[in-house]
């Protein structure tokens, strides 16, 4: 290896691969380029960001533990240490992750989704109407009250916000019209 001081205080060294590593004059800040491209920053407030050349991709790593992926179509992921993951997708898309395996996603019209860790998914959209799925049926509710309930055997309920009430059978027969 080779090492330079400068004249300003920062110190180079040069390994035989071509690895190049620069400290500042402080010694607060230390920067890593690698052969192959990627790029090492010791940042003075300790966080550690990381240049992937050929993933063109950015790791940011904070002193709290809090993870940082910036990647090159603008998607950004951050990694909590509880283990809680939040996903910005470059159409604006919010997606998070918790460490108890429920789920949240956030579009960009309003709509949100929610799934439990069981698998059940409940759909909040902009307009008003909810969608609840479960292993057992698929509820849809309207902002007038309104809710139509498909059961898994293809049963289908359909409660009007009147107290009109109607059930068709699996083929579609209508076996219940109370008005």
């Amino acid at each position: 290896k080779v090492e330079e001081v400068l004249t300003d205080g920062r110190r180079i060294i040069t390994f035989r691969n071509g690895t190049k590593k620069e400290i500042s004059a402080d010694k607060r800040m230390t920067t890593i380029s690698f052969f192959n491209g990627d790029v090492k920053k010791i940042m003075p407030d300790r966080r550690v960001m990381y240049y992937y050349a050929d993933a063109q991709t950015t790791h940011t790593a904070y002193p709290d533990g809090l993870e940082v992926l910036q990647f090159p179509n603008n998607q950004i992921e951050k990694h909590y240490p509880d283990g809680t993951q939040e996903i910005v997708f470059p159409d604006h898309t919010v997606k998070c992750l918790y460490s108890d395996g429920f789920k949240e996603t956030f579009f960009p019209d309003g709509t949100v989704v929610k799934v439990e860790k069981n698998g059940d998914k409940i759909v909040v959209f902009s307009n008003g109407q909810k969608e609840v799925h479960t292993a057992q049926f698929k509820r849809r509710e309207y902002p007038d009250g309104t809710v139509k309930t498909v059961y898994c055997n293809g049963r289908q309920e359909t409660k009007y916000s009147t107290g009109r009430v109607r059930i068709k059978d699996e083929e579609g027969n209508i076996i219940l019209d109370k008005k």
